[in-house]
């Protein structure tokens, strides 16, 4: 008996120790004690094997012991394994900060630091701007006639975004901008995503461009001249970086600047001759500056230094001679203002460098700092917003829409996806607020940026998807009424643009995370460089403690020893202790995975992205615990959050078994799994009657559904374009009111008290009227409300040419169709229906196209 109690403890007692990461001196004396406990009480066996194990643990734990022959053995195999890291490659794992990625990469995180990050909400002049500016400059717009009449936003929304200052948001006042906060930024651009054209218009210079590289590394005199003029919109910026052969890699640029002489008016001028082909390049078709990428040269050492200088950034004026520009792309769905610039041989002065020509060769590093926080901010912030007019018009079209006499919001296939958005839209607000408010903490947050690119742009494509599906007629039928299928149309746009999808999750989530994020990968990685043995040791033991200690606490909370420590409630605090026990888990995974790939691990891309699947959903559902954490509950909210906190750790633990399918050492798979998921799965999809109660709840004028939709364009008043959001919220804040009338109506009918072929809901109100089975003011109100609901389930029809740009090559296949009624392009034109601004009285309208009911 005495053996397995000896072994029981030790087992027991080196899990505590491995947990607590407590060395290997702490290893030793436990083994000692428990050895000299079995010699001393009849165990000597064990109690010589546990001596022995101390001393093993002694030679290879201890540094003075350590150092002198498995350090530097380890230290040689190190550098023949290790991969290379490039400059450009240092460049970018350098850029930006680690904060909370870090915390999840350490296996044991600490919800304190996370919390530290407090919120301090919005300026009353940001809150001001979101409430007043933004729904001014919304109400200007019609997807209609941005997308298929102007291909562009009207000159007066123009003209009003440069008087307001939307060009300058992250321009600080100093220079006349407006100096925002990110959390400011993000939700002007979630207000404003109510039209995709709109939003991109205002986002991009307020993004990686010539506004933020000015700020960051410009010279005093850059910024003088320039960052006013890009605040107040008389100058329109534009960043050419992509081109035909550089998208996704865009370290291989073929656009190139030599350093040359040239005269002009009699002086000789020190400067630039470039020539480049640049391509998707939004504003450039209106920019008066453009800012240029290009890889320099300087084939004469006229600078003194090297003959490649590597990437530059230039800030080129527009009317320079040779530059071509002005023609346009088309972006799917959405006419933004995107087009391609080129130049070949034009001569710039050496000071258009941003930040002066000692800032040669530093263009790499420029962007892409500047591009750990613009990625965070604008596409994501665009998805969010997205998400909370999608949820708002698609669960008041479920509510009103009705088929086999009941709401669809009432039909389980329809509940399934409605409850799925509200969970996309939820997730999506929390996370981009919390990691803009981290940069706000002065956080330049990069591997966040990049799960923030594609995870919210991936949802915003699913919950369009699904909003697709539950309007069904309404949404693919195109025209002024159609409110979302131009935006879905667009998504496309937002998965490919700053860093593909398919690259961002194969190649940037965990492949930069791995290096960026580990607490010692970098450290060993720089003691390789240095030759540096002492660095190396402490680094490659501390990471050998790490794994162990990973180990040790994935095991334990999988099986319900040891949970971690939380400072949430009741609620929350059961999903944080599953982060922290995952978040072991993935750290140990990752590092088994470098460890037994090594460099090949780089085109393992397939188990590169279910690593950052891991990661991506332990962080956002950390950012959305935070976000329940500080906010203020409203009644429903925490089957909301049920559904959420369980959706992404279904999808968290999907990885993982995707993981341990695929890891090529099946041994080590096995392993790891045994050690992570030693009992098998613990979650699954959200249960069907979390989906029901929250479908119920989005599609009802609720304190939730308010939540979900706040801080967008929610108002229609006189002058302003027809709002769609504004008339679901005023439909359902009296459909409590509506709905027994409706049964009332139905009972009738089929109970023969009504006439037979009063078939629509017109022609029964009315019948029901003259039975006196309605008052007078039951009858007023449903003849009111009925009126409306047609109205907003109305489409649109055009004349039969309408969309033939060349009217003679229109066949008119035999038909009867009177050609003297066609539009033409002039009838689509006037297609827009006209908006009643009067909310007091019946919004039937009526529309210059003759439309189907």
């Amino acid at each position: 008996m005495m053996p397995l109690i000896l072994i029981a403890l030790a087992v027991v007692g080196l899990l505590i120790v491995m947990r607590r990461e407590a060395g290997a001196a702490a290893a030793a004396w436990l083994l000692v004690i428990l050895g000299l406990i079995g010699v001393l009480f009849d165990a000597e066996v064990t109690g010589f094997v546990l001596l022995i194990a101390a001393g093993l643990v002694a030679v290879c734990g201890l540094p003075s012991l350590r150092r002198r022959w498995l350090s530097p053995r380890a230290f040689a195999m190190f550098k023949k394994i290790a991969p290379k890291v490039s400059d450009t490659e240092r460049t970018a794992l350098e850029a930006g900060s680690v904060a909370w990625d870090g915390e999840l990469f350490s296996g044991k995180p600490d919800w304190n630091q996370l919390l530290a990050y407090r919120d301090d909400g919005l300026t009353e002049e940001e809150r001001s701007f979101l409430e007043h500016q933004c729904s001014m400059a919304a109400g200007m717009c019609s997807a209609w006639e941005i997308a298929r009449e102007r291909a562009d936003l009207p000159p007066e929304l123009w003209e009003y975004l440069k008087k307001e200052g939307f060009f300058g948001m992250i321009i600080p006042k100093e220079y006349g901008g407006l100096g925002f906060s990110a959390k400011a930024q993000s939700l002007v651009l979630q207000k404003l995503s109510v039209n995709e054209t709109l939003m991109v218009t205002v986002g991009v210079p307020n993004s990686l461009g010539p506004g933020e590289l000015l700020l960051k590394y410009g010279t005093e005199e850059q910024k003088k001249y320039y960052l006013p003029r890009l605040a107040d919109g008389r100058e329109i910026p534009c960043f050419g970086l992509t081109g035909p052969r550089a998208g996704s890699d865009a370290t291989s640029l073929p656009d190139t600047g030599v350093v040359c002489k040239q005269e002009i008016d009699g002086d000789e001028v020190l400067g630039l001759r470039m020539t480049f082909s640049k391509r998707w390049i939004t504003l450039a078709p209106v920019a008066t500056v453009v800012g240029l990428a290009f890889r320099m040269f300087d084939p004469e050492r006229l600078l003194g230094g090297e003959e490649d200088l590597g990437i530059t950034c230039a800030l080129v004026p527009r009317n320079t001679p040779g530059i071509q520009i002005g023609r346009r792309h088309h972006p799917i769905g959405s006419p933004f203002l995107n087009g391609p610039i080129h130049g070949k041989d034009i001569f710039v002065p050496l000071d258009t460098i941003i930040g002066g020509p000692e800032m040669a060769g530093e263009g790499w590093r420029m962007l892409v700092e500047c591009l750990s926080v613009g990625r965070c901010v604008t596409l994501p912030s665009g998805a969010s917003g997205t998400a909370r007019y999608a949820l708002g018009w698609t669960g008041g079209f479920a509510r009103i829409r009705r088929q086999f006499n009941v709401p669809v919001a009432e039909m389980e296939g329809v509940q399934a996806p409605l409850a799925r958005m509200a969970a996309l839209a939820y997730i999506s607000q929390a996370v981009v607020y919390q990691t803009a408010n981290m940069i706000d903490h002065g956080v330049k947050p990069a591997v966040p940026s990049a799960i923030l690119k594609y995870h919210l742009t991936e949802f915003q494509r699913l919950l369009l998807s699904d909003a697709m599906d539950i309007h069904g007629g309404k949404a693919v039928t195109v025209g002024p009424r159609n409110y979302i299928g131009i935006g879905y149309s667009a998504n496309p746009v937002a998965i490919t643009v700053e860093g593909a999808n398919i690259m961002t999750r194969n190649l940037m989530i965990f492949g930069q995370g791995a290096i960026r994020c580990h607490p010692y990968v970098l450290k060993e990685l720089d003691a390789k460089d240095k030759d540096d043995a002492a660095a190396f040791d402490e680094a490659f033991f501390g990471h050998m403690g790490l794994i162990f200690g990973n180990a040790s606490r994935a095991f334990t909370q999988a099986v319900g020893f040891g949970k971690a420590d939380t400072p949430f409630d009741a609620v929350a605090a059961p999903y944080a202790r599953d982060i922290s026990r995952l978040s072991a888990g993935f750290s140990l995974c990752a590092d088994a995975a470098m460890a037994s790939l090594g460099s090949q691990l780089k085109t393992r891309e397939m188990l590169s992205a279910r690593l950052g699947d891991v990661l991506s959903n332990l962080y956002l559902l950390s950012m959305l615990l935070k976000a329940w954490h500080e906010g203020d509950q409203v009644e429903g909210e925490d089957k909301l959050l049920h559904y959420s906190a369980i959706y992404l750790l279904y999808h968290t633990e999907q990885a993982f078994v995707e993981i341990f399918d695929n890891l090529p050492r099946r041994g080590l798979a096995k392993t790891l799994k045994a050690i992570v998921m030693p009992l098998g799965r613990r979650w699954y999809m959200p249960r069907d009657h979390l989906s029901k109660s929250i479908a119920q709840l989005v599609s009802h004028h609720t304190p939730l559904r308010s939540k979900l939709i706040r801080d967008t364009w929610d108002e229609q008043k006189e002058g302003q374009k027809d709002n769609p959001l504004a008339r679901y919220t005023a439909l359902l804040a009296q459909y409590d009111r509506a709905e027994p009338l409706y049964r009332k109506l139905n009972k009738a009918y089929a109970k023969g008290e009504l006439p037979v072929d009063a078939l629509h809901p017109e022609e029964r109100v009315e019948a029901a009227h003259r039975k006196h089975i309605l008052n007078d003011d039951d009858t007023a109100f449903m003849r009111e409300f009925e009126a409306e609901v047609l109205d907003m389930l109305t489409v649109d029809d055009f004349a039969f040419d309408a969309f033939a740009l060349d009217k003679s090559k229109v066949n008119w296949h035999g038909t009867d169709v009177d050609q003297s009624e066609t539009g033409g392009l002039s009838g689509a034109a006037e297609a827009t229906p006209e908006v009643n601004s009067d909310r007091e009285t019946s919004r039937k309208r009526k529309p210059k196209v003759s439309v189907n009911k």
